[in-house]
């Protein structure tokens, strides 16, 4: 709706408009009036001066024209001025619309120059310009004032109806049959789209609200529902027990297998968790991230809830038989009460995962109600891991497996990713991504990557491997560490015959944390004969110049560029463009997370190198 403002400048703009349409009309009418009496004019003096003699010029035309009509007349013979007429205040608009004419003789060479004295038609145009502002002016006025008024009262009885439809959503009743109705018939059709539009507004307002709370992947209530749960001060829950599950392989899977089996590793999960906890009463399963499930169950105590830990440990276990998985998840139990704060229960139950990973596969670990009180509890899970870390460095509790990758082409020479498992005492398997994590974090790191490195090389020699290269995984951490490089420097030398198959893959975002000593890196690798593969590329997005600097053999498009591929347009344009840029350095390019034939066939038309994945090849012993 307009303001009374802007009504006001809209009709005024309106109204200058109309009155230069008014005054162009004017003149234009005037001017050719004038137009006809000059050429009348203009004739009768020609006439004049044509029948006159020389000497009676001047007094024929006195008689037969009248002075008073003109502004301006003046007579020249041979350009000498004979006879003048002048009346002055001849106005700007007289200028416009009674021009200066000159009439030239062939007769006694006369000239004649008049303009017509136009001060009266002037003075009518200036009447009628005026009188058409005014009444523009008073139109205006009224017309604005009526449109407000009319506005305010239609503004005024849209805001009831429309204050009534929403009191009557949210109370969720209908209009009764005897509700009163505005009897403004240009309202009817439009206050039915308001009432439809408030309705279309509350669905609209369930379906975000649905999204915002919702898990997509497993239809989940999400961690901001968690969160609103221990925020309610209303809710009923004077106690329970909440269980974290961890998933461990979703990292692996997605790598190897692609982020499809992924999702359906996740659902499952979920699918187990739900099943278990259905039988307790309000009990709620919540998806926190990616990995992690969260189960509340209300008024129960840790030992029923123990009773609930074992039934989802023994269904981790038979899926794990079943899909040929290291482990499924670890899950952490604590109990709380209405009044403890919800960061140190969720700190007390990762701990309680840190643990339960240490010990036997898919198991768990509960925080009893002394723990809970305890501040040095928080510390045990990674006392665990310390210990258990220790165990594998001392013992060489590693299992090497190998995922090879198939070159696209005949000539292309590629390779085989080295793939470490980790076996606690009792030869179980402890979940690898937790483990590295867990190994980083206590600065373990450099160890594990050097006992990796020892067992395959010792692999290589044992098995008489010389013939095949493999592919070995750093850490930055390590990469970044001046006695590591000492230490590979010197083992690589002393293998030198094992080296020339070795090839260190090293993430995008390792090498960009300090480039230069990435660089010193990756020469001290060439320099032994050994070679580099940048895995995980396109994830930072690296300019070219800096693999130019380093000079890497390989490089390893992230999964999240070949998941898909075959339909995803803009993935291929960009994994084209690499490859042109990347052949030009002479890198091979390779291509993770294969899943399919059509992403395969798909990649081959890019020209990619080689590719693996989970469709290519499972990991295999070495």
């Amino acid at each position: 709706m307009y303001s009374y403002s802007q009504l006001l400048i809209r009709n005024a703009i309106l109204g200058v408009f109309f009155n230069i349409l008014i005054a162009a009309m004017v003149s234009y009418f005037f001017s050719s009036s004038l137009s006809s009496k000059q050429l009348e004019i203009q004739n009768s003096i020609s006439a004049i001066i044509e029948f006159s003699d020389e000497n009676n010029q001047i007094e024929n035309v006195e008689k037969l024209i009248n002075l008073s009509n003109f502004h301006v007349f003046s007579l020249k013979k041979d350009t000498k001025e004979i006879f003048s007429h002048n009346i002055p205040y001849a106005n700007v608009i007289v200028s416009l619309i009674s021009p200066k004419v000159t009439v030239l003789t062939n007769k006694f060479k006369t000239t004649v120059s008049y303009q017509i004295n136009g001060n009266d038609d002037a003075a009518l145009i200036l009447k009628i310009i005026l009188v058409s502002i005014l009444a523009s002016l008073a139109i205006i006025f009224v017309a604005c004032s009526l449109s407000v008024k009319h506005s305010k009262r239609l503004v005024f009885v849209v805001n009831k109806k429309i204050k009534d439809g929403i009191a009557q959503v949210i109370s969720m009743s209908k209009l009764e049959p005897d509700d009163e109705v505005i009897d403004i018939p240009e309202l009817a059709s439009g206050l039915k789209k308001v009432e439809a539009l408030i309705s279309s507004h509350v669905n609209d307002a369930s379906q975000l609200e649905k999204k915002a709370y919702i898990d997509p992947v497993t239809k989940l209530e999400n961690r901001n529902r968690f969160i609103q749960f221990f925020a309610n001060d209303e809710n009923q829950v004077g106690f329970g027990v909440l269980a974290i599950t961890r998933c461990s392989e979703l990292q692996t899977i997605n790598q190897i297998q692609g982020y499809g089996e992924g999702d359906k590793y996740i659902r499952r999960v979920a699918d187990i968790i739900k099943g278990v906890t259905v039988t307790y009463r309000g009990a709620s399963v919540y998806r926190l991230n990616s990995s992690d499930f969260a189960t509340l169950l209300p008024n129960v105590t840790l030992k029923e809830a123990e009773n609930a830990a074992n039934e989802i440990s023994s269904k981790f276990n038979e899926y794990q038989h079943a899909s040929d998985l290291d482990s499924v998840g670890y899950t952490g139990l604590v109990y709380f009460e209405k009044d403890k704060p919800l960061g140190e229960l969720l700190a007390l139950a990762d701990t309680g995962i840190s643990v339960a990973q240490t010990h036997q596969i898919n198991s768990w670990y509960s925080q009893s109600e002394s723990d809970i009180l305890q501040n040095s509890s928080a510390n045990y899970g990674n006392q665990n891991w310390r210990q258990e870390i220790d165990n594998v460095l001392e013992n060489q509790r590693v299992k090497l497996l190998v995922q090879h990758i198939k070159p696209n082409n005949r000539n292309n020479k590629v390779y085989g990713e080295v793939l470490a498992r980790f076996l606690n005492s009792n030869d179980e398997m402890l979940p690898t991504a937790s483990f590295i994590a867990m190994a980083e974090k206590l600065d373990k790191i450099v160890s594990v990557d050097k006992m990796i490195i020892e067992k395959v090389i010792n692999e290589i020699k044992v098995k008489n491997l010389h013939d095949h290269s493999f592919g070995v995984n750093i850490s930055s951490r390590s990469i970044h560490d001046e006695h590591f490089l000492i230490w590979l420097e010197r083992r690589l030398l002393k293998e030198a015959n094992i080296a020339s198959k070795l090839i260190f893959e090293i993430t995008e975002y390792g090498l960009q944390q300090n480039i230069k000593t990435s660089k010193r890196f990756i020469d001290m690798i060439h320099r032994v004969g050994s070679r580099i593969t940048v895995e995980r590329f396109g994830v930072g997005l690296t300019s070219f110049k800096f693999f130019r600097d380093l000079k890497p053999d390989f490089i390893k498009m992230d999964s999240s560029y070949t998941r898909d591929i075959d339909d995803d347009k803009n993935n291929q344009y960009f994994i084209r463009l690499m490859v042109d840029l990347a052949h030009r350095l002479s890198i091979t390019v390779l291509a993770e997370s294969v899943e399919s034939q059509e992403e395969k066939f798909t990649l081959e038309k890019l020209f990619i190198d080689g590719c693996q994945g989970f469709y290519l090849g499972k990991p295999e012993a070495i």
